[in-house]
């Protein structure tokens, strides 16, 4: 039990509360009550005086903040907008605690839709992305909405016109935008943007024959360990491939050129693989007629290590198979690929030898009946996703999940209104969902843990 001279006293607003130092040290060094302790955590006010310390901040919020502290649980009342909350979490340096109680650990079998948000621009949304903290970015033609944790708007990225193809986080104050090369321009490319308030804080060029050269960006990958920045290109000489630049210093590393026969320039996704150490590759329909994935290794020398396409003429060793592929994602604990093509069928393939495809019906007939509520002449095409051992799969107005290693359906995600699912993503542990409609995005959240679990 704590002793009377552990006892601190709070006049906050003009309501006094009473707790004691080690309830205030539970929120950390960097938060306003770390400042009242010395380095060895002992309170550094004198707590023998009867005069309370006083705050000039809501005193509402105050007593739920502390609480928090106390508990470890977040009980908001009804009459508090959180809004304010989240206000105030942000002035006592407690957004960090506020963030882990609201919502529990990503888990596709207990999320449940806690937010919608409605987007602002005209027209389909090109992409969303979760960022680390739990907010996130979606790009609209030539502009990037960048959302925080608590989902309000910072202001925009604002490309000058050029179409934005990609977005991506390297953390949570920075956000990297891939965008097309506009002909007479010498513009297009790669740049890194502050995330809080919209600056561009350098841009990431591709140098050919030791000149500069204009160029649209694609797809975009991110190795976290070695600080790198993956990106497909398309030049007017011959830079078409996947450029590598130091994410800190924006230099560029390193340049696989696209071979003879194969596409890498006008990839629709990119993946790092850091136990395999290669990037995933891939070119997928309607992008391209033909599908084309591959791992590149770019260790000297520099290699496709393994390959597939549905092409009849291109690598040696490639199997053909006739099923467009329309999304393919790496599942390196498996060691295996997974791809859906236009029947809305899933297959598998293991990047360790085989390039055969093993087709499961098992998505197409879960998500039969639902395209007569779809629109026909804006389809939004099937993306995949892996998260934590578990695939996602959308289709449509929902998404499904599969676990387990036969990968068995456990869970469908689905409101009721919103239109197709254009992208999703899974970041800080949520799922952000994009539809066609509005430019609604969802939010799924799983409820936090019981305390003691």
């Amino acid at each position: 039990m704590n002793n009377a001279r552990d006892r601190i006293r709070f006049n906050v607003g003009g309501r006094i509360f009473q707790t004691t130092s080690t309830t205030l040290a539970n929120g950390g060094r960097k938060s306003f009550f770390g400042a009242l302790f010395d380095d060895n955590w002992n309170f550094n006010i004198n707590s023998n005086s009867d005069d309370p310390i006083f705050v000039d901040r809501n005193p509402d919020c105050f007593g739920v903040l502390l609480d928090l502290l106390r508990t470890g649980e977040l009980c908001i009342p009804p009459h508090l907008p959180d809004r304010l909350l989240f206000r105030e979490a942000h002035f006592y340096g407690l957004s960090d605690h506020v963030r882990s109680a609201s919502w529990g650990p990503f888990d596709g079998n207990r999320v449940r839709l806690t937010s919608s948000v409605s987007g602002r621009a005209p027209g389909d949304g090109t992409a969303i992305r979760g960022g680390p903290d739990g907010g996130c970015c979606v790009a609209h033609g030539c502009i990037v909405h960048v959302y925080d944790w608590t989902l309000e708007e910072h202001p925009p990225l604002h490309l000058d016109y050029q179409i934005v193809n990609d977005v991506g986080w390297l953390d949570s104050q920075n956000v990297v935008v891939s965008a097309c090369e506009r002909l007479g321009r010498g513009d297009g490319g790669m740049g890194l943007f502050n995330a809080v308030n919209g600056e561009l804080r350098h841009r990431f060029p591709v140098l050919h024959e030791s000149q500069v050269k204009s160029f649209t960006a694609g797809a975009l990958g991110f190795d976290s360990n070695q600080y790198k920045i993956f990106c497909s290109c398309k030049g007017r000489s011959n830079e078409y491939g996947i450029g590598v630049w130091d994410q800190v210093t924006g230099h560029q590393l390193d340049f696989f050129y696209e071979p003879r026969g194969w596409s890498l320039g006008d990839a629709d996704r990119l993946q790092w693989l850091p136990g395999s150490n290669c990037l995933l590759v891939a070119t997928l329909f309607p992008r391209k007629d033909d599908c084309y994935i591959s791992m590149l290794d770019f260790r000297t020398p520099k290699s496709i290590v393994w390959a597939w396409s549905d092409s009849p003429i291109g690598l040696v060793g490639m199997m053909e198979d006739q099923k467009r592929v329309r999304d393919a994602i790496a599942m390196e604990e498996t060691s295996s690929i997974c791809v859906v093509n236009e029947f809305e069928e899933l297959g598998f393939m293991d990047f360790r030898s085989s390039s055969n495809i093993r087709w499961s019906s098992r998505s197409r007939l879960i998500m039969k009946g639902n395209n007569d509520k779809m629109d026909q002449d804006e389809p939004c095409y099937p993306k995949l996703g892996f998260h934590n051992g578990q695939l996602f799969f959308s289709m449509n107005d929902s998404i499904s999940v599969f676990s387990g290693p036969e990968w068995v359906l456990t869970s469908r995600l689905r409101r009721d209104h919103g239109g197709p699912i254009c992208d999703f993503s899974i970041g800080g542990d949520r799922l952000f969902a994009l539809h066609s409609e509005e430019n609604v995005f969802d939010v799924w959240e799983a409820p936090p843990c019981p305390l003691g679990l």
